[in-house]
């Protein structure tokens, strides 16, 4: 197979079983709190749930990845994600919706992990930048089309939230066909079965915690994951509670990911270009300490700037700070699924402690709620600056 084959497929995987599946939830959440009466703090809980369940599965499908493979891992959470991500249209109240949430939150979590691990094991050098690009740049198109036309388009056209749930369901598990039936090049088919050697889980988790960059780099995840995670929950009910109609809370936050996906090309590029990563993750990272803050001190005609700044760099963040992980000293194809699995647990627990944590806020002042956030970006642009690889 070439190599743009495996792009495209790593892409549309992204895009379609995780991305616009789970960047329906806060376009939908003001339809879905109506139905289910839910209040600011039950969304916070249920939109941040699913990082709960990151949380816990991050580090062992990282370590099953790096024994039995991605592909393998692939197949099979597509097609129990299109059963779990269906089921959520089944609640009729908060305590379900937001179990069922977590059910599908655990293999939402596993498919983005996997196809970088798949990407540390098929390509190397400039190629695995580019391919952790098309991880990011799939996952900024299906948040910014989800959050477009989940609600305005999706729930009229299918008769309501609940549809949506079990359509997005259904194109999960329709996605696992064309990884049963892929072809890799014979190359990268030897290189996945070097790397499933008998090497115990035990021994690859050992070797990957004694890494400090690992830790220092999954904090940074925590912070500034964290931060925007809170965002992209609260913008949308933020918004409408400010004024904005639906359909333009809606396009704000498709801009957000539009602007991203138009950036994480040229930033990875000009990472490979330029032989660094660190020198572009400080000051994205500190665009989105920026952006926060913006929304969180100004109104009016800064909002729209505001989430622009943010939203910019947000993929490209996320795919220099994965290749980052992956080059690591001490990190090689036999463990870097462990290493981005371990660096994502971390930023899983900022995912999830920072919805509902901000949201709280937001009875004081609907403001406060980005100011958080924009403390937690800082901290996190703080740590990487401790970073010592390049």
């Amino acid at each position: 197979m070439k190599a743009w084959v495996l792009f495209l497929l790593i892409g549309l995987t992204a895009t379609l079983v995780v991305a616009m599946p789970t960047m329906a939830m806060p376009v939908l959440l003001p339809e879905i709190a109506d139905d289910l009466g839910l209040n600011l703090v039950q969304v916070g809980m249920v939109w941040g749930i699913g990082s709960l369940a990151g949380l816990v599965t991050g580090l062992g499908v990282g370590m099953f990845g790096d024994r039995f493979g991605p592909r393998r891992i692939l197949i099979v959470s597509c097609l129990f994600l299109g059963f779990a991500g269906a089921l959520r249209g089944l609640a009729n109240n908060y305590a379900i919706l937001a179990l069922t949430n977590l059910l599908s939150g655990f293999l939402v979590s596993v498919i983005p992990l996997t196809l970088h691990n798949g990407c540390g094991v098929w390509f190397s050098g400039k190629r695995l930048g580019l391919a952790n690009g098309f991880v990011s740049a799939g996952m900024a198109t299906g948040f910014m089309t989800g959050s477009l036309i989940s609600a305005t388009f999706l729930s009229p056209w299918l008769g309501g939230w609940r549809q949506v749930m079990y359509f997005y369901g259904a194109i999960a598990g329709i996605m696992a066909l064309p990884w049963i039936f892929v072809r890799i090049n014979q190359g990268e088919i030897v290189a996945e079965e070097n790397v499933l050697q008998s090497i115990s889980i035990k021994t690859t988790l050992s070797s990957i915690i004694r890494i400090q960059d690992i830790w220092l780099l999954g904090l940074v995840l925590l912070g500034v994951s964290g931060c925007v995670q809170g965002i992209l929950g609260y913008l949308p009910t933020y918004l409408r509670e400010i004024g904005w109609t639906p359909n333009r809370a809606d396009l704000a936050l498709g801009s957000f990911h539009a602007i991203s996906l138009a950036a994480v090309f040229p930033i990875t590029f000009l990472s490979d270009r330029l032989g660094t990563r660190k020198k572009i993750l400080v000051p994205a990272a500190l665009m989105v300490a920026i952006g926060a803050s913006l929304l969180g001190l100004r109104q009016g005609e800064w909002i729209s700037p505001a989430i622009l700044v943010t939203g910019v760099v947000r993929d490209g963040f996320m795919a220099l700070l994965i290749t980052m992980v992956s080059e690591s000293n001490g990190v090689n194809a036999r463990n870097v699924g462990t290493a981005i699995g371990f660096s994502l647990t971390l930023g899983r627990l900022g995912e999830w402690l920072a919805p509902p944590i901000g949201n709280s806020l937001a009875g004081w002042n609907l403001r406060f709620p980005f100011l958080f956030w924009a403390v937690m970006a800082i901290v996190g642009l703080a740590i990487l600056i401790f970073v010592k690889r390049e």
